[in-house]
Parts: C-alpha cells; sequence; structure tokens
C-alpha cells in the first residue's frame, strides 16, 4: 500500500470506519496536531497501535494548531503532517479534522479504545470527547510519555541555537 492511500477524506471516514467493523477489528484512534516528529510521537503510536487491529491518527488542521499552539505554529501543512505520518508502519490512516477540540472527529471515528498521552489523564482530558467515546461504548487509555521528548522542548533548543 501506498502511503498516500491511508490518507482518509473527512468525507470518507464513515465508511473507512464501517469497513473495520464489518471485519470485526478493533480500531484505536488517537488525535494530535504532530508538527515536528519525534521519538516521543513515534514511540506512543506504536504502543497505541499495538492495542488493536488498526490505529486511527486524527490530525488537527492548521488553523486549530494555530489556536492550540500560538501563531507561529504549525510549522508543516496539515497535509504533510499527516502524510508524514501516514509513512509510518503502526499507523494504519489518518484524517485531518479542523476543529480545536477532537469531539466531531471522535463521533465520526467511533473508537474501540481512544488512546491519549501522559500528559492528560480521565479528569483532564477533554470530558466532552470522553462523553463522545464512552457514550458509544468506547474505552479511554493513556500511555505514558517518553520522558524528555516533546516538540516544544525541541523547539526550545532550536532557538538556542
Amino acid at each position: 500500500m501506498h502511503f498516500r492511500d491511508k490518507l482518509i477524506a473527512w468525507a470518507d471516514l464513515p465508511q473507512w470506519r464501517e469497513a473495520l467493523r464489518q471485519l470485526r477489528q478493533t480500531l484505536v484512534v488517537t488525535n494530535g496536531c504532530f508538527d515536528l516528529l519525534h521519538l516521543g510521537h513515534v514511540t506512543y503510536l506504536e504502543s497505541a497501535r499495538n492495542l488493536g487491529h488498526a490505529l486511527l491518527v486524527g490530525v488537527n488542521g492548521d488553523a486549530s494548531v494555530r489556536q492550540l499552539k500560538g501563531p507561529s505554529r504549525p510549522l508543516h501543512t496539515e497535509v504533510d503532517r499527516a502524510l508524514v505520518l501516514a509513512a509510518l508502519e503502526s499507523v494504519s490512516a489518518v484524517c485531518i479534522f479542523q476543529e480545536k477540540e477532537a469531539t466531531r472527529f471522535l463521533s465520526a471515528a467511533q473508537p474501540d479504545l481512544y488512546v491519549k498521552g501522559g500528559d492528560y489523564t480521565l479528569d483532564t482530558l477533554n470530558q466532552e470527547e470522553r462523553r463522545v467515546v464512552e457514550a458509544a461504548g468506547g474505552r479511554i487509555q493513556v500511555l505514558p510519555v517518553v520522558a524528555g521528548k516533546s516538540t516544544t522542548a525541541l523547539l526550545e533548543k532550536i532557538a538556542r541555537l
């Protein structure tokens, strides 16, 4: 499969999800900006993928990254970020969503398992996202962060050069 084929258009997401259901495959979903891919990201994504049959990554669109991270971000366009993720073996598919919160994306994806990084807890997770996942019968799992690996720390290091 060509990695570009892993990019799922928003309109095609429900049909893609239904195909997995027909195969009785467990869908793991995560989401984020993934602006500057690093070891922390790929470790996290591999761990998430190992929890099910397929890993779908939701990528925040450019406007929502600016809302979340500030006017100087993202460094890479939403399509570039999505395609870099799609090239990873652990990633089954990638879908770009435009909202700041992942609620609508999660409602469409209907994950069996929603995975977030260790900088979240069940209490600090967006509670609307949590309700959407749990109302559809999904579970939530928090994975540990890779110590010392973050986009913010990497950008700070680059700025000091």
